[in-house]
């Protein structure tokens, strides 16, 4: 693992808990925040999931 899918799947979990807060509190603003965390964690695991690809086709 390297540090884009660590810091990626801790912003997706992050974006998770921030998502039902939100839910729990009645806001819609810290659903959407916690949704867009969710959204870019994911994209830095996948580019993290790439990079580990590359370095293995390289090796």
């Amino acid at each position: 693992m390297n540090s884009d899918q660590v810091n990626g799947k801790m912003k997706d979990i992050g974006g998770k808990i921030q998502e039902e807060a939100g839910k729990l509190v009645g806001s819609t603003e810290q659903q959407a925040k916690g949704l867009a965390n969710q959204v870019e964690g994911k994209t830095q695991e996948k580019i993290g999931d790439a990079k580990e690809v590359l370095k293995d086709a390289t090796n």
